[in-house]
């Protein structure tokens, strides 16, 4: 297992934990690297770096940036970003307007449907963070709309489905130019997880190396061996570092739990390591 975790998430985001307590967790698992990459915000980096000096682990502050490429959705994990850049925050202050925005438009179609109160509800559930899909799905789930979470996605929240609302979200040269402005390292997120051919992910692969970016999440906890196994080859092919991170969300989630990743592939320059 790996000391490493460089993609989780607070309830400064769709998080479950609020940061202290994630980096508590993440300090009782063993972890002594965590970056804490929420979703378009760095609004819960102070409180863990706080709890990160208390607990004696090395806390690295990041972001999750929504991108928009080839109109699929991609997220882009900024590591070790300066919270207090202006470039960077003023990108994400666009995003965050764009969500609120998007939660409205959310609650309002799945009223039109007869779901009612879905907007208060995921509101509610948020805490005063973004409000995100991820909230609307745990309202309608516990609400009786769908048997597990997950399924709510598939039945209210996916293309074609009554709350769907397209994202409209950074490009990908605007995303690695906040993150460069921050003096923090660009990974692809979880790269498996999008429906891409092999084709369409080397091109963005390509186009990301080419904007400069760092390196993509190799080890996930969405990835199976065999998909970090791939995904180590063509880290190799474009010349980029391997991360790797759970995408914890907290307890309740489906993933892997804080500290059970396992190690990146023989081969594989760390993200962590300086390129030579």
């Amino acid at each position: 297992m790996t000391s490493f975790d460089l993609h989780t998430h607070s309830t400064a985001s769709d998080g479950t934990l609020p940061p202290a307590q994630l980096v508590e967790q993440a300090a009782s698992a063993g972890i002594a690297v965590l970056a804490l990459t929420d979703h378009d915000t760095l609004s819960g980096i102070a409180e863990a770096q706080r709890a990160a000096a208390a607990h004696g682990i090395t806390l690295w502050p990041g972001v999750e940036v929504s991108v928009t490429w080839k109109r699929l959705t991609v997220h882009i994990v900024g590591l070790r970003v300066d919270p207090e850049n202006r470039a960077l925050n003023q990108g994400l202050a666009g995003l965050q307007e764009f969500r609120q925005w998007r939660a409205l438009e959310i609650g309002r179609r799945l009223e039109q449907k007869g779901i009612v109160g879905a907007f208060a509800g995921a509101q509610a559930l948020a805490n005063s963070a973004l409000i995100s899909r991820t909230h609307f799905a745990r309202f309608l789930h516990q609400h009786g709309y769908a048997k597990e979470e997950r399924k709510v996605y598939q039945h209210y929240l996916t293309h074609g489905k009554p709350g769907y609302v397209a994202g409209e979200w950074a490009t990908l040269d605007d995303a690695l130019s906040w993150i460069h402005a921050a003096g923090g390292q660009a990974v692809v997120a979880h790269p498996a997880r999008y429906r891409m051919t092999r084709t369409k992910l080397k091109q963005l692969l390509k186009e990301f190396a080419t904007l400069g970016g760092a390196g993509i999440e190799v080890v996930s906890g969405s990835h199976g061996p065999q998909e970090s196994a791939t995904l180590a080859q063509l880290a190799g092919e474009f010349g980029l570092a391997g991360s790797i991170g759970s995408d914890y969300h907290g307890p309740e989630g489906s993933g892997l739990e804080l500290g059970h990743l396992p190690p990146l592939p023989s081969g594989v320059r760390p993200i962590w390591q300086p390129v030579e």
